[in-house]
């Protein structure tokens, strides 16, 4: 656990592991549910909102299917921390990824998947994909590669 917050950095295996079933997951048919507008961006500047970043970053696409495309990228150097949702503590957890975009764009991203349902269908919840407020270290990233 990461002292005062609810975040722990998982093993490289573990990450490895979730981002092999979120590509299972995106490739089978999980549907992606994106909050483009989300109330904690009301007191946000708004460069840093989903809304904003997606359209910055992929003006002339749908946004479902940029984040599928982008999503399919990450890696376990994106990969930052894993995060208990304090909001709603019987939910699985998020993790947290950043990239940079056109090479000086810092993108923080938090996911969660989950099994909706009794049929076992995927849902991706995209919370976050948009600009980071603060630029990125090397620190930030457990298993970038130096």
């Amino acid at each position: 656990m990461i002292e005062g917050t609810k975040a722990r950095i998982e093993s490289e295996l573990e990450v490895k592991s979730y981002i092999q079933n979120l590509r299972f997951a995106l490739n089978n048919g999980a549907k992606i549910d994106f909050q483009a507008k989300r109330l904690i961006d009301e007191k946000r500047e708004e460069k840093y909102t989903n809304q904003y970043t997606v359209n910055k970053l992929f003006p002339d696409e749908n946004p479902v299917d940029a984040l599928k495309r982008e999503l399919l990228t990450l890696t376990v150097e994106d990969y930052m921390q894993t995060v208990k949702d304090i909001k709603f503590p019987n939910r699985s957890e998020m993790r947290e990824f950043g990239k940079v975009y056109n090479g000086t764009e810092d993108v923080y991203i938090k996911i969660r998947v989950e099994l909706l349902g009794m049929y076992g269908n995927t849902t991706t919840f995209v919370m976050s994909f948009h600009f980071a407020e603060k630029s990125f270290t090397s620190e930030m990233f457990p298993y970038k590669k130096k």
